[in-house]
């Protein structure tokens, strides 16, 4: 019997992909912790080789419960498939390899995961892959960094660390024109806020550590093609790759799923009453979050996302130790890289997660070093204002007035 398909995404998150277990029922997927699978036969055995025969041979190839899971996020991101990935740069990676040949050029987002710039600025080049990251929130520059072998537009929108938003129809026109691929980083939103697919985007990747899984402890990526021939090759290049992932892995990342829609109200909710609280406190001389009226991208935001997200930038006045102070004081919420987990986590990226950029290129993309970053968790909004509160007040006072939506 076809399964009804639900229209709201706290619907779609609970039911998408296989619902139940197809082979005996199970309401929870089953973890097939094998790394390899019988034939009846030799016939069998040399049909699934050759791709006549869809069943399992090796999980480095294939596995039931990493299939269910790819078949659950390539539904709510309405793509063709999916291809779980052992960690986010694994997706990162295999995108990039799998979708360039020696002499393209990739445009991407300045303010972007700072490994993913950094891969391709230090190892794409040995394959003769080159690269321009400029700021894609102006489409302009996008037009203007466009070569004849440009092959590829590679946008994260929210950025990363900036919370700076592209336009993503722009961006799919832009590469329908040139012949490249578009290929969107949609981590810090997450299929119930944003589909990059319905605007243009031929590829979607998640580092699934972070919203998808959302509760900390799975490492682990996905990527999303829009077509048949798009997904052969990333499957093509992954599977050469090895960087697949592991059933387990994979079982619990699905477990993550089925919360989303709530971790993400939630998680919004309190980012949104923070961001408003944060712009008038005296302390703070920006803030980046598109949920707020005043942010520059407001009107963006509200055309290509169901809604803001849950992180948040804002610059401390003071500068560098300012922001290291605000961090070591905070008491509540976590000191710590990654994001999107029930838990609220804060870092400094200037001086941790993009310290592989060069001062002038972090400057440039806007990541300065007075900005912290905040992925907002499901904590009691009181409790997290508090706790800001009190870190704020350690931090010796500098004149000037915050602000409002961003730089």
């Amino acid at each position: 019997m076809d399964k009804k398909q639900p229209k709201r995404e706290e619907t779609k998150v609970i039911h998408a992909g296989p619902d139940p277990d197809p082979l005996y029922g199970g309401v929870s997927t089953p973890i097939y912790q094998s790394s390899t699978f019988s034939f009846r036969s030799g016939d069998q055995g040399a049909a699934r080789f050759a791709g006549e025969d869809s069943g399992f041979i090796y999980t480095r190839l294939g596995n039931p419960t990493t299939r269910a899971l790819e078949q659950c996020v390539a539904e709510l991101e309405g793509g063709y498939d999916a291809l779980g990935t052992s960690s986010g740069m694994a997706a990162i990676s295999t995108a990039l390899l799998g979708c360039l040949d020696r002499g393209d050029h990739v445009v991407g987002t300045d303010a972007v995961y700072g490994p993913t710039r950094g891969f391709a600025e230090k190892h794409l080049t040995r394959f003769g892959i080159e690269s321009s990251w400029v700021p894609t929130e102006r489409i302009e520059s996008i037009r203007e960094a466009i070569r004849p072998n440009t092959r590829m537009l590679f946008i994260e929108t929210p950025a990363n660390p900036t919370i700076k938003l592209t336009d993503l129809e722009a961006c799919g026109r832009i590469a329908k024109e040139c012949g490249a691929l578009l290929v969107v980083d949609n981590t810090f939103s997450s299929p119930v806020l944003q589909k990059p697919l319905r605007f243009g985007a031929d590829v979607v990747l998640h580092s699934m550590t972070k919203y998808l899984n959302g509760h900390s402890d799975v490492v682990a990526g996905i990527l999303i093609a829009r077509d048949q021939e798009i997904h052969a090759r990333l499957q093509a290049m992954l599977q050469n790759l090895g960087g697949t992932m592991d059933p387990h892995q994979a079982w619990l990342v699905l477990r993550g799923v089925r919360s989303l829609a709530l971790r993400v109200e939630k998680a919004q909710e309190n980012a949104g009453r923070l961001a408003a609280w944060l712009v008038e406190h005296p302390k703070i001389a920006w803030v980046s979050y598109p949920g707020m009226p005043s942010h520059p991208q407001h009107e963006l935001m509200k055309k290509q996302m169901a809604g803001p997200g849950a992180m948040i930038s804002f610059g401390v006045r003071g500068g560098y130790e300012a922001a290291k102070r605000t961090i070591d004081e905070v008491r509540l919420a976590v000191l710590a890289v990654s994001l999107g987990g029930l838990e609220t986590l804060i870092e400094h990226p200037a001086s941790m997660t993009h310290t592989c950029l060069p001062r002038a290129e972090r400057e440039e993309a806007g990541i300065t070093d007075d900005l912290v970053r905040l992925s907002v968790g499901c904590e009691g909004f009181e409790d997290l204002r508090d706790d800001l509160e009190q870190a704020l007040a350690k931090v010796p006072e500098v004149s000037g007035s915050p602000t409002a939506g961003g730089r």
